[in-house]
């Protein structure tokens, strides 16, 4: 079996190529990226040393390249990984996100429609669905709930995501969809939430907390995530959504304090900043349907996958530091240098 894996370079996505090299030995595992800068390919470092794994520089857009690429390798699964996704940033530029994250989509399909895949699967998020109120924690986004975006960047997966089931019925394209909660752990972009306050806590530098940290998120741990999407991929049924959530929910501002006291740092490093626009209060996941049909549960509780995360980025210190510089810099400067 060969797969073909798109932002195989990214946080997820790198992950997942780990976790099919060791699941699957005897498989192919073909990555796409474009290597823009939430792209790394150091990450894949171990995984450029196992014959069966072979990485392309490309752009999902660039229909002449992908046509190419299939040609040469014939995947049976595409797991669509390849997107713009901080939230932050759609707000900066949209239309980046509605090139790659839709118009790349669709080059991805047309393509798999013309080799026959046996599946195309597509990696969305949870904040689809909107938020849910603080207020309500019996409220749980299920497989059901309306499609209701905040931002320019949910905004352009729910768009994907509508754009894969209308390639089903329509082609009869063999798609899965699966919508995921937070997700942190190992190699993950040093601008989003958990690593970003370890790199600063570790520097003691100010640690930027949106408002007053109030905001809700449901945290999956990455390796929980790669195995749900494998258990899809093998049993789930096209043509159906799969919500994969990580059952730990925690408060933004607890997460950061939490992050001060495992490395020894003082909460005075806390700075609260403006908040983000349109920022979402909640978001919570029921897993039931993915519990109920395939036997998928989080394993990994998040007071053990935060010190283990925690961990990582401690022993990996070359990896993330390496990255916080050029580019990195200007962009963090621009969104938190004067608020």
């Amino acid at each position: 079996m060969t797969y073909l894996v798109t932002g195989g370079a990214g946080f997820i996505g790198a992950n997942f190529v780990y976790h099919m090299l060791a699941a699957h030995p005897t498989d192919r595992i073909v990555c796409v990226d474009k290597l823009t800068y939430a792209g790394n390919l150091s990450t894949l470092e171990e995984a450029l040393k196992n014959p069966n794994f072979r990485f392309v520089k490309a752009d999902i857009c660039d229909r002449e390249a992908i046509t190419k690429l299939f040609g040469e390798e014939r995947p049976e699964v595409v797991v669509n990984f390849a997107a713009e996704s901080h939230v932050d940033r759609s707000i900066e530029n949209p239309g980046v996100f509605l090139e790659t994250n839709i118009l790349g989509t669709a080059v991805m399909m047309d393509v798999s429609r013309i080799f026959g895949v046996e599946r195309f699967h597509q990696v969305s998020t949870d904040e689809v669905y909107g938020d849910l109120p603080l207020d309500r924690p019996d409220l749980f986004f299920t497989e059901e709930t309306p499609i209701h975006t905040s931002s320019p960047y949910s905004s352009s997966k729910a768009s994907a995501d509508l754009l894969a089931m209308a390639y089903h019925r329509t082609y009869s394209l063999p798609v899965t969809i699966s919508r995921c909660s937070n997700n942190y752990g190992p190699y993950q972009f040093p601008e989003k939430l958990i690593p970003l306050m370890i790199a600063n806590a570790l520097a003691d530098k100010p640690l930027p907390v949106y408002g007053e940290g109030l905001n809700v998120r449901d945290w999956l741990y990455v390796e929980d995530h790669c195995k749900a999407i494998d258990l899809i991929l093998q049993k789930g049924r096209v043509g159906e959504v799969y919500n994969i959530g990580g059952h730990n929910e925690m408060k933004n501002i607890d997460i950061v304090k939490l992050i001060c006291k495992a490395l020894d740092k003082p909460e005075s490093l806390i700075t609260h900043v403006t908040d983000r626009k349109g920022h979402d209060m909640r978001y919570a996941i029921d897993p039931a349907k993915i519990h109920g049909e395939l036997g998928w549960l989080p394993e990994t509780m998040f007071a053990d996958g935060i010190q283990e995360t925690i961990q990582w980025y401690l022993n990996n210190r070359k990896w993330w530091e390496e990255i916080i510089s050029g580019e990195y810099q200007n962009y963090y400067q621009r969104m938190y240098g004067n608020r």
